[in-house]
């Protein structure tokens, strides 16, 4: 029996080997467990393998995807199989909300916000790309047809948060230079990790690129690697702490709240 697909990626096909490149950076979830506050309970919608997920909180887990369930680390609670936009919980159920790069998968994003708000008492987090940045990155230069799949896919700002309502505060995730969530932003300054077709499975928007255009960049960058043409043009990269692109984390909040 074929796995459902809730979003736009089959995970059964793309799913595999995830959890072992996209590891929770533990500087940018200093900024996610921060924006929690003093909720206990958390609900987290579209929880994938676990990333970002809190262990010294009450968590409840949601995935639609079977492939991504079963990558869940021991320790972990076992996610609730159901989609964003159908959340099998009372009104008010949990303190605080997170979702953690998904909204790009909903198959209805207004739907999906709706019910995040309708179940949570409290701060509401949505942790997603802004698709007018993805282009500060230099990846644009090898691979635009992938950064232009990403901006059609990750949806408006100004949209998620109309979509929770009330109060939305918008903030900018820096990434480090040895950043260990393995998008494709993480390698700014190790261009050299985009080589491996691993660490690019695990970056959903090449799926959506037809795969001599994906060969075609991969062996560019690599002949510009190999000639210093790479290091000649963008090598101050390497050398950056850090780098503010197209990350966002946005702190959506019921009228009224503090």
């Amino acid at each position: 029996m074929s796995e459902r697909v809730a979003g736009d990626i089959d995970y059964a096909r793309h799913g595999q080997g995830y959890a072992a490149q996209r590891r929770t950076d533990r500087r940018i979830e200093a900024y996610v467990h921060a924006a929690l506050g003093d909720a206990r309970t958390v609900l987290n919608v579209g929880a994938g393998a676990g990333s970002y997920e809190p262990r010294d909180r009450i968590v409840v887990a949601v995935e639609p995807s079977k492939t991504m369930r079963a990558q869940r680390p021991p320790g972990l609670a076992p996610a609730i199989d159901a989609t964003a936009e159908s959340l099998p919980f009372d009104d008010a159920a949990f303190d605080a909300a997170m979702a953690i790069v998904t909204v790009h998968q909903w198959k209805d994003l207004a739907a999906g916000l709706r019910e995040l708000r309708r179940v949570t008492r409290g701060p509401v987090l949505i942790m997603t790309a802004d698709g007018a940045a993805l282009d500060r990155f230099w990846l644009s230069d090898y691979a635009p047809e992938m950064i232009a799949v990403e901006r059609r896919r990750y949806p408006p700002i100004d949209a998620i948060c109309t979509g929770l309502g009330g109060r939305c505060e918008v903030r900018s995730i820096p990434i480090p230079r040895d950043c260990v969530d393995g998008f494709s932003e993480a390698f700014y300054a190790r261009p050299e990790q985009l080589l491996d077709p691993a660490v690019r499975a695990a970056q959903s928007a090449w799926s959506f690129v037809e795969p001599a255009r994906v060969e075609a960049a991969v062996a560019r960058l690599r002949a510009d690697l190999e000639s210093g043409a790479w290091d000649a043009r963008y090598g101050e990269w390497r050398r950056r702490p850090e780098f503010e692109g197209s990350g966002r984390l946005i702190i959506g909040r019921r009228s009224g709240d503090s």
